[in-house]
């Protein structure tokens, strides 16, 4: 007679580890946080956001008070903006900012670069008070050198001339530029620099090809900024542009006419003149993150 089988009891499982109080506050502490800065993510997202859903609306519905959500969508307001309904076209507009705003930011950058590298690691005598300098002409409202610049643009006949706006949008983003780039220069290596220049390189070849790579994610940083504030600026280009250089945000506040306020079409104007400046911020966003954050942790 076989002997009786013993079958071992399943095994237990493993009981949850019990936090310690500090941990738990801990956990408690980061999704509390968590759940703030979703609730402030979908606060800034929530005008965007109605501005796109108002666009797809009818002007009938877009006009009510409040909005239907329910509402049927249209891209009547699209259609309506890019002048399919016989109406002026904004390609001219938009054409005009992205030549201004993308000229004036290689331009800026063109000249921050050495600039920054004179007051970061060859630096020269004095160069807070130059920092201080660059800072303080944008102490200046913009509107107390608007007659001055619109005088000098009637008297050599640049008034309506897109290159104008380059040069302004230059001299405006200059300093901020050089603020900036100062700083993220300030954190590349001297040792490589010298090991260049020990080669035979001459400035410009530091600058291109050792001093420009490793700054890489602030000089993106600081194009990014440029580049959004010449394309949202409106008191320059409404003043000194007409027909032939008017850019996409003159032609934004065109929609808003005596006959009424087209709502529908204005958000959809408004979506379409934001999608450069949301483009450029997504293509760039990796690199705009490491350069804002360039020299936070030594």
């Amino acid at each position: 007679m076989s002997a009786p089988t013993v079958t071992a009891p399943p095994p237990k499982a493993n009981p949850r580890p019990v936090l310690p109080p500090a941990a738990r506050k801990a956990r408690r502490r980061s999704a509390a946080l968590g759940l703030v800065a979703w609730v402030a993510g979908l606060g800034f997202c929530l005008p965007a956001m109605w501005m796109l859903l108002t666009s797809l609306h009818a002007e009938p519905d877009a006009a009510t008070n409040p909005p239907s959500l329910a509402a049927s969508l249209t891209l009547d307001s699209y259609r309506e903006f890019f002048g399919a309904g016989g109406g002026p076209t904004p390609w001219p507009s938009l054409i005009n900012s992205l030549s201004a705003s993308v000229f004036s930011t290689l331009l800026v950058l063109v000249l921050a670069l050495p600039a920054a590298y004179a007051l970061s690691i060859r630096r020269v005598r004095k160069w807070t008070d130059v920092m201080f300098f660059f800072l303080s002409t944008k102490m200046l409202p913009v509107v107390a050198g608007l007659l001055p610049i619109y005088l000098f643009a009637k008297n050599t006949g640049m008034l309506d001339n897109i290159w104008l706006l380059v040069l302004l949008y230059t001299s405006m983003n200059l300093p901020i530029a050089v603020w900036m780039m100062q700083s993220f220069l300030a954190d590349v290596p001297v040792s490589i620099i010298e090991a260049a220049q020990v080669d035979g390189a001459r400035l410009p070849t530091v600058l291109a090809r050792v001093v420009a790579p490793i700054a890489a994610p602030g000089i993106a940083a600081t194009a990014l900024i440029c580049f959004i504030f010449s394309w949202n600026e409106l008191l320059f280009a409404r003043v000194l542009t007409g027909v032939v250089a008017q850019t996409a945000p003159v032609y934004l506040i065109g929609v808003v006419t005596s006959q009424g306020l087209f709502l529908a079409q204005l958000c959809a104007a408004s979506v379409v003149v934001s999608l450069p400046v949301l483009a450029a911020g997504y293509a760039a966003q990796d690199k705009l993150v490491q350069g804002l954050s360039l020299g936070a942790v030594k």
